[in-house]
């Protein structure tokens, strides 16, 4: 088998490595949403956590 009908995989192979493709770019772009999504939790918190302290320092 060489590279070429590797990548061609049998007629199949736009349908393949676009999906492989595709998959690859939603899991990153996952991965990329959870790491936002948490650091703008972390943010809250920690401004929260500020507020609380003031109220009780008051």
């Amino acid at each position: 088998m060489t590279v070429s009908e590797f990548f061609h995989a049998g007629g199949y192979g736009f349908y393949l490595w676009g999906s492989f493709g595709m998959t690859l770019l939603l899991m990153a772009g996952e991965v990329i949403a959870v790491k936002n999504q948490r650091r703008t939790i972390l943010k809250r918190l920690r401004r929260m956590m500020r507020l609380n302290a003031a109220e009780v320092d008051e």
